[in-house]
């Protein structure tokens, strides 16, 4: 007998974050996420999406067992930017039982459907695309932070339910002491000599700067995206400030055109190399462990590139290039770090993605983002291709 229980109290609150332990017990590539990361998600007090828009959770038991569980939501600023009114569901873990995961793909629905929705997208975050966004279908090893890991399994639970594929996310590795292309090593040399053009990374002491910067890069590289909205100087130095205790200086770097800031490469240390000591809890103890192997082990090699982006005017006149080999040349010189991942691109973005690729980049992970017509005789279209 299965019954779904809707989230209500602390109790399912902590079941709700309980349930993976146990259904990803044994598996050797399962990081557990933080838990003050995903009770942030779900705090009104903390998760700014509150304040326009909603949000439900669910379990499924069969009889006493907790086998599976679901988030819905609905971000009322871009739901009616659609073609048809669209919100999400995410946060779905479930035992490989396509009945199971109908009723909570079901719940979600009718959820939404009950709030004038009619399709939802999914597996995604009730916040911004960078965490939790897409189903985990390609390169099974453990997950960077913040993003999805899920059973193979999953990819049939979603298609047999009706989901189809709306776009689909690369994540690229580049390996830190390979060889670059000699095309690119010429366009550095070129720009290098170009006045115009200057290269650097953050100095935390100033911090305000380089925060000014990023927001000013930011809010004129991605405003061509639907549903953009631009970062608040508030906002981004509150980013600042929670990445500063994992921020290396030479790692987060910045290209100017006569002192305008134009681009930006920013990198963190993966934190999942050092989170998957935690068991999913940043708190006192587990904080003095992630300093403890912060300052002193070296096993984890890996940089996750978090932000890349170029200014339009300035875009496809080599800046991309000259600001990944500016930071390559000090990066290796580190013999610290072997390999730097990039956050996911987005197959519909074909400019990134032949970016990276002539880079050197190789794809190590593939998610797709899916979404479901509630009216099933509306023709399906994917995400629109960015020019």
């Amino acid at each position: 007998m299965l019954s779904v229980v809707e989230v209500h109290n602390h109790a399912t609150a902590k079941e709700f974050l309980q349930f993976p332990f146990s259904l990803y017990q044994g598996d050797p590539n399962w990081i557990a996420p933080l838990r003050q990361d995903l009770e942030k998600v779900f705090n009104p007090s903390k998760n700014k999406f509150f304040n326009h828009g909603e949000c439900a959770r669910w379990l499924l038991y069969e009889e006493n067992k907790i086998i599976g569980r679901i988030a819905a939501f609905i971000n009322h600023d871009t739901a009616n930017s659609e073609e048809q009114p669209t919100g999400g569901c995410g946060f779905f873990e479930c035992t490989d039982n396509q009945h199971a995961a109908n009723l909570l793909f079901d719940t979600a629905k009718h959820w939404l459907i009950a709030r004038g929705m009619g399709a939802m997208d999914g597996p995604v975050n009730f916040g911004e695309r960078n965490a939790w966004w897409g189903l985990l279908v390609e390169g099974f090893t453990p997950a960077t932070y913040q993003m999805n890991y899920n059973p193979p399994y999953y990819k049939a639970l979603f298609e047999a339910y009706g989901f189809k594929d709306y776009f689909q996310q690369y994540s690229y590795s580049i390996g830190v002491n390979a060889v670059r292309p000699e095309r690119y090593k010429a366009v550095i040399e070129r720009l290098k000599t170009n006045s115009e053009y200057s290269f650097n990374h953050l100095e935390k002491r100033k911090t305000k700067k380089y925060a000014s910067d990023f927001r000013s890069v930011y809010n004129r590289t991605w405003k061509f995206l639907p549903h953009f909205k631009e970062m608040s100087e508030e906002q981004v130095l509150s980013i600042f400030k929670s990445m500063r205790p994992v921020m290396f200086n030479y790692l987060c770097w910045f290209g100017y055109r006569k002192q305008e800031p134009v681009a930006m490469f920013i990198m963190l240390p993966e934190l999942n190399g050092w989170f998957k000591y935690l068991n999913g809890n940043l708190n006192t103890w587990g904080m003095l462990k992630f300093l403890w192997f912060k300052y002193f082990d070296r096993s984890n090699r890996k940089i996750f590139g978090i932000v890349f982006g170029v200014v339009p005017e300035h875009q496809r006149k080599g800046v991309e290039a000259a600001i990944v080999m500016a930071a390559d040349e000090v990066v290796r010189g580190k013999n610290r770090w072997d390999e730097i991942e990039l956050t996911w691109v987005g197959d519909f973005n074909a400019r990134m993605v032949k970016t990276c690729e002539a880079l050197g980049g190789k794809i190590v992970k593939r998610h797709i983002t899916y979404r479901k017509l509630f009216d099933e005789k509306k023709e399906f279209t994917r995400h629109p291709v960015v020019e």
